[in-house]
């Protein structure tokens, strides 16, 4: 399970989705990390919706992954004999 999960986080989008508003217009921006730097990339009104959509996925699978990791320790330390 928590492989497939993984996995599905590696395809989706990691970031945030910014707005900027210049002279009346709006402008959305997907940031993110690589490194040290924050990059910006523009996303265009007609990808935004599911732009959006595939990052509260991942942030879905984010919480999952943290979950099974949880989990798996509380089993580790029962199998052990430490609970």
């Amino acid at each position: 399970m928590l492989v497939k999960y993984q996995e599905a986080l590696a395809e989706l989008p990691k970031g945030t989705i910014s707005e900027k508003h210049v002279n009346g217009y709006t402008y959305y921006y997907l940031k993110y990390r690589d490194g040290k730097k924050i990059v910006s990339k523009y996303v265009g009104k007609q990808e935004i919706e599911a732009l959006k959509q595939q990052i509260d996925k991942r942030r879905h699978i984010e919480v999952m992954i943290k979950s099974l990791l949880e989990e798996q320790k509380i089993a580790e330390k029962v199998l052990e004999g430490n609970l």
